[in-house]
């Protein structure tokens, strides 16, 4: 990290204000390069000057923030750079930038990547800053934030301080066995109940069925049927827009069509598959096998049934699924079951939106889970099976294999935070973060 790096902090285009960002040893020079006077009193926003130290050539009157480290974001000196929000400014002072010595062009998640490295971030609190970035709905938001502020983090942080006490005590009782002050039997019950109470906490908050994952990914209502029972119509309905086509002609979906929303805060992802039935027709009949595919992975299934056919799911439908009668403008009878719409009309819609919301809060929750990465539930489950083996031996094995068990339970709980082997997960994740980020 010798180089300081630089990136626009703002998004692209026309603006009232574009953000430039410098983090590096050398942002106190470069400031002082563009506007030919030291650094202003950190931390205030200054009116300065900006020019070509080449020419002299004026760039722009800036608003500039010196901020000395390691009390910044990123642990380094950083420097903001307030500009006019036009893209020739913009660009006048990168490219005047880019030729400074020392100074380098950042990369995607480079500000955040040296926030982690110099220990201002762990890597839960790196993943609920892409979270926030990303989120979309409040309960995202929500759940983002928490992550951020380290809701996962200081409880892994306790329970990892707790496994190494009682690693070090572990170890103690093989180093110093001849010693007449260490009582084997009280350190191995001592080690027992210390190591069942960690599992039991670990155990507690992975058993939340998933919602932080199901939060950030959304919640999956796929709409199925036979051909022709509405599922494009009430498609466009609940989207507000013309998403997909809507003919009278059977089979006109041949692949499922997304389409994300906000529903009471809450991400839903509405899924309108082709029509099940049994085809000769080649592209139709793989159009029915995604839509079974679908349906398989979907966390509710809309089984809609126009008027005269039959309301119940599939026998092979086992997910959670809410039967839905349409057209219930042509005045059909509905008493064959099911939630009556109209997605001409509208009647009706106000029910079924308020039926998939009440679903999706009880699976998804209010943004308040503590796992919210598969990542992350694959470390603390290795961390809970190692940790089973220690307490289901009841002191029996040997002092070494508890010792063993416990030390890759407590490097477990460190690929959590980013203490430890993660080097690939942090290639993956910073290159998904925006430029400046």
């Amino acid at each position: 990290m010798a180089d300081t790096i630089f990136a626009p902090a703002s998004g692209f285009g026309r603006a009232a204000v574009a953000v430039l960002r410098l983090s590096g040893p050398g942002a106190g020079p470069a400031l002082a390069a563009l506007t030919g006077r030291p650094p202003p009193p950190p931390r205030r926003l200054s009116l300065r000057t900006l020019r070509d130290p080449a020419g002299g050539e004026t760039l722009d009157r800036a608003l500039v923030v010196w901020m000395p480290g390691p009390a910044t974001f990123t642990g380094e000196d950083q420097v903001e750079l307030h500009l006019h929000g036009s893209p020739a400014v913009r660009a006048a002072v990168l490219r005047v930038l880019a030729g400074l010595p020392g100074m380098a062009a950042a990369e995607p998640g480079a500000f955040t990547r040296r926030a982690f490295l110099n220990g201002r971030m762990d890597l839960t609190a790196v993943e609920g800053l892409a979270d926030l970035i990303d989120a979309e709905t409040e309960a995202q938001r929500r759940q983002a934030m928490r992550q951020l502020d380290g809701a996962l983090g200081r409880r892994v942080e306790a329970w990892r301080a707790g496994l190494l006490d009682l690693l070090a005590t572990t170890e103690a009782a093989l180093d110093f066995s001849d010693e007449g002050d260490v009582d084997d039997e009280a350190l191995s019950d001592r080690a027992m109940r210390a190591a069942a109470a960690i599992r039991d906490a670990i155990a507690l908050a992975l058993a939340d069925g998933r919602r932080g994952e199901r939060l950030r990914d959304g919640f999956v209502v796929v709409l199925a049927g036979a051909p022709n029972a509405g599922k494009s119509t009430l498609l466009n309905a609940l989207a507000g827009r013309d998403a997909a086509i809507v003919s009278s002609r059977p089979g006109t979906t041949r692949d499922a069509i997304e389409v994300r929303c906000d529903l009471g805060g809450l991400p839903v992802v509405l899924v309108d598959t082709a029509g099940l039935r049994d085809s000769d027709d080649e592209i139709e009949a793989e159009g029915v096998a995604r839509s079974r595919a679908w349906i398989g992975k979907a966390d509710l299934v809309l089984w809609l049934a126009a008027p005269g056919e039959a309301a119940a799911a599939p026998d092979d439908t086992a997910l959670p699924c809410l039967r839905v009668r349409t057209k219930s403008d042509l005045g059909a009878d509905a008493a064959g079951g099911g939630l009556a719409i109209s997605a001409v009309t509208g009647a009706g819609l106000d029910r079924l939106l308020a039926a998939i919301e009440e679903r999706a809060q009880a699976s998804l929750g209010a943004g308040d889970a503590l796992v919210t990465r598969e990542r992350q539930r694959r470390a603390l489950e290795r961390c809970v099976a190692h940790l089973d083996r220690v307490v289901a031996s009841q002191g029996a094995s040997a002092p070494e294999l508890v010792a063993e068990d416990l030390r890759l339970a407590v490097r477990a709980l460190g690929e959590v935070a980013g203490r430890v082997g993660v080097e690939e997960v942090l290639d993956r994740l910073f290159s998904s973060f925006c430029i400046g980020k």
